[in-house]
């Protein structure tokens, strides 16, 4: 849950007295907010050790105040669904509550592929508010040249991943006309079958993997059930 703390006010001005009348006014300190996503296989310990160190790198951060903390606490492989706290957070960035998100690290940011996590930044972006990661100091929006060539560099490699996935495609229907299968048009399995298999290895829930191709909810469960991979809801009962 996101908790917000009550802004403190900057340092008075000092030097000579203002003209009667005058209202002295304190500079105003960039707002931080504090995201940080904790996975099962994190120790407690962990977890309050980087909160910590978050928390005493913003209180030396000169100019700058800490103001909002969102932490989700994920179980297992469900994603972004149950991040509450990193949509509450982009809630609280489109009303322009902080101005800059402070992550430990960007796979602590988001783990669903670059793509989404381009998107993610580009839509911190959109609502005016940077970003910044603990340990990778290169990943520094305030730095708009390296943030430019930050991105420029995912959005290559977000590119690369997209063919990577249609080699595969076009790889497993060449495949299957080797082994002598006559294929006209290819049924929706045969066509999305390495994608699937491909974003099954990255972990991809499957609300995610039907954002990603456009299938519904239960096409996408259906095709994995024929890959041989049981559903969530299978492997809990």
């Amino acid at each position: 849950m996101g908790h917000h703390k009550d802004q403190a006010a900057g340092p008075a001005l000092r030097g000579r007295c203002p003209a009667e009348g005058a209202v002295a006014v304190s500079p105003r300190l960039t707002r931080v907010a504090v995201y940080l996503r904790v996975s099962k296989d994190d120790g407690s310990q962990e977890t309050e050790n980087q909160l910590i160190q978050l928390r005493e790198f913003c209180e030396e951060w000169e100019g700058h105040e800490l103001v909002a903390e969102y932490v989700d606490r994920e179980s297992g492989t469900r994603g972004r669904r149950e991040r509450k706290d990193f949509d509450r957070m982009f809630a609280d960035a489109a009303r322009r509550r902080f101005d800059v998100v402070l992550f430990w690290a960007l796979d602590r940011f988001s783990r669903e592929g670059i793509r989404k996590t381009i998107a993610y930044l580009e839509r911190l972006d959109a609502c005016g508010v940077a970003f910044k990661s603990y340990t990778e100091p290169f990943l520094d929006s305030d730095n708009e040249l390296i943030a430019h060539i930050v991105l420029g560099v995912t959005s290559y490699y977000a590119q690369q991943e997209a063919l990577r996935i249609s080699d595969r495609t076009k790889a497993g229907l060449e495949r299957a006309r080797r082994n002598g299968k006559v294929l006209g048009r290819p049924d929706g399995f045969e066509r999305w079958a390495p994608v699937l298999a491909e974003m099954k290895e990255k972990e991809y829930s499957q609300g995610q993997m039907s954002r990603e191709t456009g299938l519904s909810y239960n096409t996408v469960k259906k095709y994995l059930r024929r890959l041989g991979h049981g559903t969530m809801e299978e492997a809990s009962t």
